[in-house]
C-alpha cells in the first residue's frame, strides 16, 4: 500500500525532469540555430568587409582636408576593425531571426491576448531600431563630424584611428536605435495599467528634460549629437501617446468609466446625513446637536460662564454622592438585627407575677 504513493511521487519528480530538460534542449537548439544564422550572414559579408568600412566612414572621410586619411594605431586593426564591423552587423541583420527563435520559445507559456499584443510589438520594435540606424547615419553623422572637423585649430591634421571611429559610430547606433523604442515602451506601460496617456501627457515637462539627460549619456560629449538625440525621442514620446491612445481606446474608455461610477458611489455615500444617508451607513443613527437646532451650525452657542459651571460641577458632585449613600444605606439596614416582636416571645400572654 505504502509503494503507490512513492511510485507516483517519484513518476512526478521523473515528469518534472523530463519536462525540464526538454526546455533546455529547445533552447539549446533554437541558441544553435541563431549562432548558425549569424554564422552564414558573416561569412556572405566577410568578402566586402574592407568595402562596407569604407561605406560607414564614408561621414566623416568626405568632411575631411584634402590629403588626410584615416589611420590605424594599433597593428592588428587593419584587420581586426572590419571584422568586428561585419560580426556586429551580422547581428543586427539577423536580430528578426534571433527574436523569431525567442518568441517560438517563449510563444507556448503565453495567453491569447498577450500574443496577440507581443507580435507586433516584436516586428515594430526592429523596424525603429532600424529606423534610429538609419536616422544616424544620414542625418545625425553628417552633421557631427561636418561640425568636428571645421573647429578643429588650423595647425592640427584630423587623422581619425579606425578603430575608434568605429566604437564612437556604434555607440551612436546602440544610442538611436534605443532611443527609436520610446513608443514600444510607451505603449507597453499603458498596456500593464500602470500610467494612462493622459497621465503622460501631464508629465511632458519631466519627459522633455529627461531625454536631454539620455541624450547626453548616450551619445558623445557634443551638443548637436545630443540634440540631434534627445529631439527625435521627444516627437517619438508624443507618438507613444498618441498610438497608446487610439490602440487602448476601448480600455481606457472602460476603465474612465468605472472610475466615474466609482466617484459617484463614494459621493452618493458621503452625502449630506439630513438627506437621510449617513457616511456611516445604516448600522448608525444621525442624531442631531441640540446646539445646533436652529441648524445654523453652531453660530448661536454660548459658552457657560465660570459660575455656571462650577454650579453644574456641584451639581453633578452631589449626584453622585447621593448615589453612593444609597447603596450604602441599604447595606447597614440588612445588617441591623430585627426588633423582637412582643407577641412573638415566649412569655405572651403571661401577667407578671
Amino acid at each position: 500500500m505504502s509503494e503507490a504513493p512513492e511510485q507516483a511521487e517519484n513518476d512526478s519528480v521523473e515528469a518534472s525532469s523530463m519536462g525540464l530538460m526538454s526546455h533546455l534542449i529547445e533552447l539549446r537548439d533554437r541558441l544553435l540555430r541563431v549562432v548558425i544564422a549569424i554564422l552564414l550572414i558573416f561569412g556572405a559579408l566577410f568578402y566586402w568587409a574592407n568595402d562596407i568600412y569604407t561605406y560607414l566612414a564614408g561621414p566623416l572621410t568626405s568632411h575631411l582636408p584634402e590629403g588626410s586619411t584615416m589611420i590605424a594605431i594599433d597593428v592588428a586593426s587593419p584587420f581586426l576593425t572590419p571584422f568586428k564591423l561585419v560580426l556586429m552587423l551580422s547581428v543586427i541583420l539577423a536580430m528578426p531571426y534571433i527574436l523569431f527563435q525567442a518568441w517560438s520559445f517563449v510563444a507556448p507559456g503565453l495567453y491569447k491576448h498577450e500574443k496577440r499584443l507581443a507580435a507586433p510589438l516584436l516586428a515594430s520594435s526592429i523596424i525603429l531600431f532600424y529606423c534610429g540606424m538609419l536616422f544616424a547615419f544620414y542625418v545625425v553623422f553628417p552633421l557631427v563630424f561636418g561640425f568636428f572637423t571645421s573647429v578643429g585649430p588650423e595647425m592640427v591634421s584630423i587623422m581619425t584611428d579606425i578603430g575608434r571611429y568605429l566604437d564612437f559610430v556604434l555607440a551612436l547606433f546602440f544610442g538611436f536605435g534605443l532611443a527609436f523604442e520610446i513608443p514600444i515602451a510607451t505603449i507597453i506601460l499603458v498596456a500593464l495599467g500602470m500610467t494612462t496617456p493622459d497621465q503622460l501627457a501631464e508629465k511632458r515637462p519631466f519627459v522633455i528634460v529627461g531625454v536631454f539627460i539620455v541624450g547626453m549619456l548616450l551619445t558623445p560629449p557634443d551638443v548637436i549629437s545630443q540634440v540631434m538625440l534627445a529631439v527625435p525621442m521627444w516627437l517619438l514620446f508624443e507618438s507613444g501617446v498618441f498610438a497608446s491612445r487610439y490602440i487602448f481606446a476601448d480600455k481606457l474608455k472602460k476603465r474612465a468609466e468605472e472610475e466615474a461610477a466609482m466617484a459617484a458611489e463614494e459621493a452618493e455615500a458621503a452625502q449630506d446625513p439630513a438627506e437621510g444617508n449617513s457616511i456611516y451607513g445604516d448600522e448608525f443613527e444621525v442624531v442631531n446637536d441640540p446646539a445646533d437646532a436652529n441648524g445654523s451650525g453652531h453660530e448661536d452657542y454660548e459658552p457657560l460662564s465660570e459660575e455656571e459651571m462650577e454650579a453644574e460641577l456641584d451639581r453633578i458632585e452631589a449626584e453622585e454622592s447621593d448615589d453612593d449613600d444609597e447603596p450604602n444605606q441599604q447595606d447597614s439596614n440588612k445588617d441591623e438585627p430585627d426588633s423582637e416582636d412582643p407577641a412573638d416571645s415566649p412569655d405572651k400572654g403571661k401577667k407578671p407575677e
